[in-house]
């Protein structure tokens, strides 16, 4: 982690207390990152040097408009204007790991083909932090690419219960 990624997530946790909205922005910026990371024309659009920064603002307005806290939009704005919009996942993952940390907990990204409600998100964090004797919170990632099943990271550790993951297993086998 860059000096810089580390201030900007330094940045972000303290608006975030500051706006006494620290789980809302926690998801809105997650939520934001992992749309950026999985959307090749938003990444190229927000980084490209040749488009103005009041553009590439304006495309992370109308993006977070209505969805997402006033306060997150303006941090997206900020580092996306400041010409860092390559750096937001890493900034994110770092804001996430601080707060997290804050409250002494581990982070995990569950990947699944279908969003989870409430009750299955809190079932499996209480199966995480069972398994890890930690106190985890799931920030959950639908992604198509998982058949079925789950994909968890917590830090370095992956966990792959996808269907895509069970049937590579069987062709190896075969």
């Amino acid at each position: 982690m860059s000096e810089r990624t580390d201030a900007y997530a330094d940045a972000c946790l303290a608006v975030a207390r500051a706006e006494e909205q620290l789980d809302a922005i926690e998801d809105d910026l997650f939520r934001f990152s992992r749309t950026l990371e999985g959307s090749d024309d938003l990444r190229m659009a927000l980084t490209d040097p040749a488009l103005p920064a009041t553009r590439r603002i304006a495309v992370v307005e109308q993006l977070m408009g209505g969805k997402a806290l006033p306060a997150s939009t303006s941090l997206v704005s900020a580092i996306v204007g400041a010409g860092r919009a390559s750096e937001l996942p890493e900034i994110v993952n770092t804001f996430l790991e601080k707060a997290a940390t804050e409250r002494g907990h581990e982070v995990a990204e569950v990947r699944s083909a279908i969003p989870l409600d409430e009750t299955q998100q809190q079932r499996l964090a209480e199966a995480l932090s069972n398994a890890t004797r930690k106190q985890v919170e799931v920030k959950v990632v639908v992604d198509s690419t998982v058949l079925g099943g789950l994909v968890v990271r917590i830090g370095d550790t992956v966990i792959d219960g996808s269907i895509r993951h069970r049937l590579e297993q069987l062709k190896g086998t075969i």
